[in-house]
């Protein structure tokens, strides 16, 4: 959904954009990014990299950015995923330099200060045993606690206390400490916390060991440095924490005069479901899942409260402050998705940030990657903006999925003269056909967005016109880009003319009813959006994967949905097949399978076979300009990893004229079977520099 647009006259009045005071500072708006992991720590320190990741978003005008999600202030807090070491001294410097760059451009900064307890892996980092109040073990980590005595709780109260005198030191204009599944929260927890001497049992006993890490960070920090808690205001699960022992617990805390603000999260973490359903929920939840219950805890305490959980929309951010629901409004993946999203409000811009389409990409292996915005953990080699290129030239782009219209976007921005071509009479490609599944129905977003720039830049789109050899669209093209897609590629299977595309069910182009196998080659989203198709039309699947493991290239979140959706659809993945022979037995198909671990042969027997493994790319058309362009359609690799033009000569391969002609690339799945944010990536890495 566009995103409301306050014009230049609004923006002194638009309730986001006024200033808030946080006890000594004055934040300048009302929108802040949270802590996160976002994984770019090197050697447990925030250097180069990390730091120009945030400071985009300061750039981009919002009031404070937090970092150092579950960064560590004990050895034995670690966890695979790279951490900042807060135990470390080296991270004083790095935090004065940190804190330099952030406030030169108006913004605040603040660390998250935390243990994460018995969730702590034991094999990471210095491979200390977990500690915990009880030796409960969590589904989600895995790993067997040793419940802390006395010595151990004096020395991690210290160390917090330590870790914020670090913060301080280093510039910082606060922290925050968390509870939820760490350590604090665990011992707050009765799920957690079964012990019965004075830090179990009672609620005020529960909170003893919190207070105790608050009172200390105070008395070193001081009354001036602002220090906050991420805080759990509903475990949401019976003998967990309820709402009304959040209200209490709060008070508490409040009372003790150590706290400056609550930062609210709801749920849970401690199973693969509650993370990606309560802990940071994608396009399958609703935006804002948790906004009126952080609410309804602000109603009832007497600090500041901020909330971050799926906040996507300016128009939601802005019900949240002008309601009275939060003080601050976190809105943490929508700047993973656009760092300038304030600096566009600002200008009354609104309609021009790039949304967040929930698709928890940044949250994946490679994060902080948006699926859409390749420059997001990239800023160093791949900045966001695109500059102008000193000569333009005529660009024709064929192809409208996400790889076309991210080079002509580029293109545009680049000054260049753009024409669009796209064969079918819609822009998005393959992107249409993913958002059909039931919950992913944003990914039409990123098109969207696309679009409207083209239109902004002043972009020739023209639908239903396929490019092809001599015509008249490649008349006078300097640069002719590629990005034609792929095919659904079958033609490997013994038995391909029996079988039918995922593309065809998804297109409609066979009814999706039939009784029918499914496999998968792949692990992406497609079968599993045909599959879900077949149920939901009344058909029975019978579901084939390849890996061994369902959802295999997919984010933990996103195989987190599928898996729930085949239990609730009556699919039973049988995994570790790999598809042999297709063949027809009367008015039925045979299908071969033989099992990866075993070898043993099975037959299954269906009225349809729908088959995914990926694209071969539709290249007709680069290979039949490829002899006549002046770079014969190569790339110059070094060049294009060094952020550096293409040459404008030969690419050296020796098959391309060197008469100062066109010259040709191919992007997207139009080279290899991929997925939207390697197509995205191929386009603007290209093409910033055409």
């Amino acid at each position: 959904m566009p995103q409301s647009v306050p014009s230049s006259r609004d923006a002194a009045t638009d309730p986001l954009l006024q200033p808030f005071r946080l006890k000594h500072l004055t934040l300048r708006n009302r929108i802040m990014s949270t802590s996160h992991a976002c994984g770019l720590a090197e050697g447990g320190m925030p250097g180069e990299r990390y730091q120009r990741y945030h400071e985009v978003k300061a750039e981009g005008g919002l009031a404070l950015t937090m970092f150092g999600g579950s960064s560590n202030v004990s050895p034995e807090s670690a966890w695979q995923l790279p951490q900042i070491e807060l135990h470390d001294e080296r991270v004083v410097e790095h935090f004065r330099a940190f804190s330099r760059r952030i406030h030169a451009h108006g913004a605040a900064l603040m660390c998250q200060v935390s243990h994460v307890g018995g969730r702590a892996e034991p094999y990471a980092g210095a491979a200390l045993p977990p500690i915990g109040p009880s030796p409960v073990r969590e589904t989600l980590h895995r790993a067997f606690a040793r419940e802390m005595d006395e010595s151990d709780i004096r020395r991690v109260v210290a160390d917090f206390a330590e870790a914020a005198e670090r913060c301080r030191d280093g510039g910082l204009d606060g922290i925050e400490t968390f509870t939820g599944a760490h350590l604090i929260g665990q011992f707050l927890s009765p799920a957690t916390n079964r012990r019965t001497d004075r830090y179990g049992g009672s609620l005020a006993n529960r909170c003893r060991f919190g207070l105790m890490v608050h009172e200390a960070i105070r008395k070193r920090v001081g009354d001036d440095f602002i220090v906050g808690m991420r805080f759990i205001i509903d475990e949401a699960g019976p003998d967990h924490l309820s709402f009304e022992d959040s209200i209490e617990i709060a008070a508490l805390f409040e009372a003790s005069g150590t706290i400056d603000f609550f930062n609210a999260i709801y749920g849970r973490m401690d199973t693969e479901r509650k993370l990606a359903e309560d802990c940071m929920p994608g396009m399958a939840a609703p935006e804002a899942p948790f906004l009126a219950r952080a609410g309804a805890f602000r109603e009832r305490v007497g600090l500041p409260v901020f909330h971050a959980t799926r906040i996507t929309s300016l128009e939601t951010a802005r019900r949240a402050i002008q309601g009275g629901l939060l003080d601050m409004v976190a809105m943490t993946r929508a700047h993973i998705a656009d760092p300038a999203l304030v600096a566009r409000l600002a200008r009354g811009e609104g309609n021009r940030v790039r949304p967040c389409v929930g698709a928890t990409h940044c949250m994946s292996a490679q994060r902080p990657t948006c699926l859409h915005n390749p420059s997001t953990g990239h800023e160093r080699e791949l900045p966001h903006a695109v500059e102008r290129a000193p000569t333009p030239r005529r660009v024709l782009v064929a192809g409208g999925g996400p790889a076309g219209l991210e080079a002509a976007r580029v293109s545009a921005e680049r000054d260049h003269q753009v024409l669009l071509c796209e064969a079918t009479g819609d822009l998005g490609g393959q992107v249409l056909l993913a958002a059909q599944a039931s919950w992913r129905g944003e990914l039409a977003r990123i098109v969207e967005w696309r679009a409207r720039e083209l239109e902004r830049l002043g972009v020739e789109v023209r639908l239903g016109t396929a490019v092809e050899p001599g015509a008249e669209a490649l008349e006078g093209a300097d640069i002719v880009i590629v990005a034609t897609g792929g095919v659904p590629d079958l033609a490997w299977i013994d038995g391909a003319e029996h079988c039918t595309s995922v593309r065809d069910v998804l297109t409609g182009a066979v009814p999706p009813g039939e009784d029918s196998i499914v496999y998968d080659g792949t692990g992406r989203h497609a079968a599993l959006t045909a599959a879900e198709a077949i149920a939901r039309a009344g058909g029975a699947v019978a579901f084939f994967g390849l890996d061994g493991h369902l959802a295999m290239e997919m984010a933990y979140s996103e195989q987190v949905i599928w898996r729930k959706r085949t239990y609730e659809l009556g699919i039973e993945p049988r995994l570790d097949r790999r598809l042999e022979r297709v063949e027809r037995a009367g008015n039925r198909l045979r299908v071969s399978f033989r099992n990866e671990l075993t070898d043993e042969a099975e037959v299954h027997e269906t009225g349809r076979i729908v088959v995914e493994h990926g694209t071969r790319p539709a290249d007709a058309l680069f290979r039949g300009l490829a002899a006549t362009a002046a770079n014969g359609g190569a790339v110059d690799q070094a060049a294009l990893l060094a952020g550096r033009p293409q040459p404008e000569e030969d690419g050296g391969d020796g098959e391309g004229s060197d008469d100062g002609g066109f010259r040709l690339y191919r992007i997207g799945d139009a080279v290899s079977s991929r997925n939207i944010y390697a197509a995205v990536l191929d386009a603007f890495r290209l093409c910033r520099t055409l």
